[in-house]
C-alpha cells in the first residue's frame, strides 16, 4: 500500500523531545525496531549501528523505538535510555521516545505498522521486531526479533528498494 502522507504524517517524539521524528525522514528508507536496554537481543545495537553507517548514504535509516512492554526490559527514563545507547553502542541513528507499541495504548506508529491493510498484522511479540518501510511510506516488510541487522533476507529486501 502506497501511503507516503500516512507513515510520514504519524507524529513520532524524538527521544530528546523533538515531536515530529517521521517527518524529518521524509522519502528515506526506514528499519524501524522497537528496542530495549536490558534484552537478550540488545546486543543487535551494534548491528543496526553498522547498518545505519553502511546504508545510511544510500537512504537508509535505522529509527530505534523504545519500548518496556516485554519483560520491563526498557526501564530507563529517555535520557537514560540514549546515554546507554551511546555510551554502549555509540548508536547515532534517530531514537524515538519511550513507547507502547501493544494494547490500548499503542502508539499510531505501531497501529500503521502492525494494521491489516498494510499487509503484516498482528500484535508485537518481543523486542526488537523490525519493519522496513520504503522511502514512498510503503510498508515493505516485517522480521522477527532474532532477525539480525546482516540476516540474508533482509539485505535481500533492502537491495530490492535501492
Amino acid at each position: 500500500m502506497n501511503d507516503v502522507s500516512g507513515f510520514f504524517a504519524i507524529k513520532l517524539a524524538g527521544i530528546s523531545g523533538d515531536g515530529d521524528l517521521l517527518g524529518g525522514l521524509r522519502c528515506q528508507a526506514i528499519l524501524v525496531v522497537n528496542v530495549a536496554s536490558e534484552c537478550g537481543y540488545t546486543p543487535q545495537y551494534a548491528g543496526l549501528e553498522a547498518l545505519h553507517q553502511e546504508m545510511g548514504g544510500m537512504g537508509l535509516v535505522v529509527l530505534g523505538v523504545p519500548c518496556n512492554q516485554f519483560g520491563a526490559q526498557e526501564p530507563g527514563s529517555d535520557e537514560e535510555i540514549l546515554g546507554f545507547c551511546r555510551q554502549k553502542y555509540a548508536v547515532s541513528f534517530p531514537m524515538a521516545a519511550k513507547v507502547d507499541v501493544n494494547g490500548s495504548g499503542r502508539h499510531p506508529l505501531y497501529d500503521w505498522l502492525t494494521s491489516e491493510e498494510n499487509g503484516y498484522p498482528g500484535d508485537i511479540e518481543w523486542n526488537f521486531e523490525k519493519f522496513l518501510v520504503d522511502a514512498e511510506g510503503t510498508l515493505r516488510a516485517r522480521y522477527p526479533s532474532a532477525t539480525t541487522p546482516d540476516d540474508a533476507g533482509l539485505m535481500t529486501d533492502l537491495a530490492a528498494i535501492f
